[in-house]
């Protein structure tokens, strides 16, 4: 019963590997915006927090829907790629990886962003007057004391990409052994007679490790937590 077929296992494989790599290439910019967010104030600060935060509260097949009209191969962005380089970017793996940073960058943002507004702004200032540069005071003080939120930002982005659906569908569709994830297989074996036994093994994949990000998440916190009453 739990042991995989072809099929299961590449869309097992391909899940856990766009996941990984959405988070990677989502996290500078989302350390750049939580610090921004967390500790700066600038007209306009709402709005950037907002449409940050859109993809939170979009249902997801819209989301995939305007991804696929910035990146398809008529869109905004990915017309010029492909008339330019010859590059298609929708129904690709590369547009599973997007549709997982996208869903789950506010994730990452709000995390960062919570961990940065936490710091106490006299460390940097006495940083500042001992004759560290701006570059300096973020890489050697704020950044170091972000760690936590940046953690807990990618655990909680993983969880998100792993169970991605509305917007992988929609950008990159649902082709086996190419784009094909974890989600995307559970709806195939749903939809086919007698795909009960593949049905549940996918289900229990996808708790484990949904529910493993999360429990990592929720150590990082309490470990966080436990730090500063010491201190």
């Amino acid at each position: 019963m739990f042991g995989l077929s072809p099929t299961e296992m590449s869309a097992l494989v391909l899940s856990l590997r766009a996941s990984s790599l959405a988070v990677l290439w989502a996290l500078p910019f989302a350390i750049g915006l939580g610090w921004v967010l967390g500790v700066k104030r600038f007209p306009g600060h709402g709005l950037l927090n907002a449409f940050v935060h859109l993809p939170l509260v979009l249902p997801p097949v819209v989301l995939g829907y305007l991804l696929l009209l910035l990146l398809g191969r008529k869109g905004l962005i990915g017309g010029p790629i492909y008339d330019l380089l010859g590059l298609r970017i929708a129904f690709t793996e590369s547009a599973v990886v997007i549709a997982c940073a996208v869903v789950g960058f506010p994730l990452m943002v709000r995390a960062i962003r919570q961990s940065a507004e936490a710091i106490d702004p006299r460390l940097a200032r006495a940083a500042r007057s001992l004759g560290a540069s701006e570059l300096r005071v973020f890489f050697t003080v704020t950044l170091p004391l972000m760690a936590p939120g940046i953690l807990t930002g990618l655990t909680l982005a993983f969880a998100r990409a792993v169970g991605e659906f509305g917007a992988t569908i929609t950008l990159a569709g649902n082709i086996p052994g190419k784009t094909q994830t974890l989600p995307l297989a559970l709806f195939t074996v749903t939809q086919s007679p007698g795909g009960d036994a593949a049905a549940l093994r996918l289900c229990i994949l996808s708790l484990v490790l949904a529910g493993g990000a999360l429990l990592a998440s929720e150590a990082i916190a309490r470990r966080t937590s436990l730090q500063e009453v010491s201190a």
